[in-house]
């Protein structure tokens, strides 16, 4: 260290002032700080082994003497890694994440797809892909990417659509605006998502002299923007105006921690409260005004009276195809709506009366502006009968005794049954989020855990490693089909590594269930959907199951299995590893066919205009048919 006229400094590398400099960053909230970096996942390569993974090892031997400690985990697919950074960030509420660093070319290339599931679900991560040699000396260095038109561009420009902030750190000087920039992209709630920093491998390990400032404690306050006077007066006399007033609850509600001011919202006027994937759990599902999922998975209660609704007021929603059924779930041809979004691109979206504010205040304000208001004694009663009949659909499908393989609404039902207040389901992709939505009974924002947004697979076995390190104290439960599982099971060494106690639930029925029904419907005869042997040059018909044993598989990566071919086994499964302090899988065979729950709603997946199939001729119809009621919400 020495002393200059402009401050005392540090010598250190690049890669050691990123360390030092990420541990000392916090995020606070309603008072409560937090590490903002929780820690670190990497795999290590020739762009960054010397780098930043010498500037962790540091950090390792440095622990005994009192420096600030960024603990260290390695996993085995950088794509995974991600996905757990993404997953824990999520689970915090976006309030802490991890940071992933990954070697040159394909090891920080693999960053991408979790870089996309971050900024398309509006949670932190941050990523820090190695990259060519600054100076360009030795070029081409092992896994670079050459581009004969220009010298700068690596495979990690790849990474600029997919994140909220990019930027490459070609020398030293650069990594302190460039790291103050990441943090506050990072604890922007409106504006987060992926934030990636390449950096050259040269420049990991170069020298500088560091302003020891750089390095002090620094809290990054996340805002809550209360509404503005003049929206929350027009969104109020919009809802004081309507008739059948219907909330869409998003996953802004509950990042914004507003569960109780919603409740509080519902209970005050009586308007209901329909939930879309990652905003299931803001209202407990036996709440008078919950009245579950909408849209193309929602359920009965929630679409019917979506159909029907004169006022849409949307809390923390992004409106996703799935929630609007592509535009044709809010049928009432006078529709208005009202958004309450701390980002004002959601609040505009459907020609919305805007409220761009902070969910917790919004709401808040809002029951206060609408005191003494609450909707007619004939809407309450229509809510409490849609209630009540959809909830005699979700116990038939809980309860089905579908055999000889059971339904996976059976496993549902009984995880449902099963899991406490504070535990967590993960699950992400296939047919597995709509049963869960329209059928999920959730008590608690913090238990259910869906990633709907990119719906990526194989997210489910990552996931719940991030998931479990935010909650220690949960019984978190992934739910992974046999597609998903093939994508992405590496993590599951990670799991064990770690020591980290999770269960999985494994559902085996040898094929895309989600996709096949989704081939079905539109005329493509499930193709290429069924793990089945090939049999003279095609995939056609249903041929001799192939060979693999997921059971055994899983064993391999290091965890307790568990094989059951019922549900009341499954019962008895799931009570051991609870019980168990391992990481355990339990593996269960369920009917690709279903059944699923009924659907009352639509998905705009277009059909092929003109075909020699007459079974696509027919979905080709139907789909015309379908789609009359799409429109622009104006």
């Amino acid at each position: 260290m020495s002393n200059e006229a402009h401050g005392a400094t540090v010598r250190l590398t690049v890669a050691q002032a990123t360390i030092r400099f990420l541990s000392n960053q916090y995020s606070e909230r309603d008072g409560t700080e937090q590490r903002l970096i929780a820690g670190a996942f990497g795999i290590f390569g020739h762009g960054n082994v010397a780098g930043i993974g010498q500037a962790l090892l540091q950090n390792e031997v440095a622990r005994a003497d009192g420096e600030q400690e960024m603990p260290f985990i390695m996993p085995r697919n950088e794509q995974g890694a991600v996905h757990a950074a993404a997953a824990f960030a999520k689970t915090t509420n976006r309030l802490q994440t991890y940071m992933c660093t990954a070697s040159i070319g394909p090891g920080s290339l693999n960053m991408v797809t979790g870089a996309a599931l971050a900024t398309t679900n509006r949670l932190p991560v941050l990523l820090f892909p190695s990259d060519q040699f600054a100076t360009r000396v030795p070029d081409p260095v092992l896994q670079q990417l050459e581009d004969p038109t220009s010298l700068d561009v690596s495979v990690n420009d790849a990474f600029r659509p997919v994140s909220r902030f990019f930027d490459r750190v070609n020398r030293p000087e650069q990594l302190i605006p460039s790291l103050l920039a990441a943090m506050r992209v990072l604890t922007d709630p409106a504006e987060t998502g992926a934030v990636t920093i390449a950096m050259p491998q040269d420049v990991q390990a170069e020298a500088f002299d560091w302003p020891v400032e750089f390095f002090r404690k620094r809290v990054w306050h996340v805002r809550r923007p209360p509404a503005e006077p003049a929206a929350l007066e027009r969104a109020a006399a919009l809802i004081r105006a309507a008739e059948r007033p219907l909330v869409v609850s998003g996953g802004g509600t509950i990042y914004s921690g507003a569960s109780e001011e919603l409740r509080a919202f519902a209970s005050a006027t009586g308007i209901p409260v329909a939930d879309t994937q990652a905003g299931k759990g803001a209202i407990n599902h036996d709440h008078p005004c919950s009245v579950g999922g909408v849209g193309s998975t929602g359920g009965d209660s929630g679409n019917h009276l979506a159909d029907k609704a004169d006022l849409v007021i949307g809390i923390g929603t992004r409106y996703s195809d799935f929630t609007t059924a592509s535009k044709t779930q809010f049928k009432n041809p006078g529709v208005k709506f009202v958004n309450i979004n701390i980002t004002p691109f959601d609040a505009a979206k459907q020609s919305a009366e805007m409220v761009v504010a902070d969910a917790r205040e919004a709401l808040t304000a809002l029951t206060a502006a609408l005191a003494g208001h609450r909707v007619d004694q004939a809407y309450t009663e229509e809510i409490a009968a849609e209630r009540e009949a959809w909830a005699a659909r979700v116990d038939h499908c809980y309860h089905l005794g579908h055999g000889p393989l059971p339904a996976q609404t059976e496993v549902f039902g009984a995880l449902n049954e099963l899991l406490g207040d504070e535990d967590v389901v993960v699950n992400a992709a296939g047919s597995m989020p709509g049963d869960l939505q329209a059928l999920w009974r959730a008590r608690t924002p913090v238990q259910y855990h869906v990633e709907y947004a990119f719906s990526c697979m194989g997210y489910e076995v990552p996931a719940a490693l991030g998931v479990k390190l935010a909650r220690p104290q949960s019984e978190v439960v992934s739910i992974v089909g046999d597609g998903a599982y093939q994508m992405l099971p590496m993590e599951l060494a990670t799991v064990v590594q770690e020591g980290v106690k999770v269960i999985y639930v494994l559902l085996q029925n040898y094929g895309f269930a989600s996709i096949g029904s989704l081939s079905e419907s539109r005329g493509s005869q499930r193709f290429g959907t069924k793990y089945r042997k090939r049999a003279g040059g095609s995939h056609l018909g249903d041929e001799e199951l192939i060979g693999v044993d997921i059971a055994a598989n899983a064993a391999s990566w290091g965890l307790e299995v568990i094989k059951v071919s019922s549900i009341d086994e499954f019962k008895d499964a799931y009570r051991a590893a609870a019980a168990s302090d391992v990481a355990t899988m339990i593996h269960i065979e369920t009917d690709l066919y279903g059944p699923n729950p009924p659907g009352s709603s639509w998905w705009d997946v277009p059909v092929s205009q003109v075909s020699a199939l007459e079974s696509t001729q027919r979905a080709y119809e139907e789909y015309q048919r379908d789609r009359e009621p799409q429109r622009h919400y104006l």
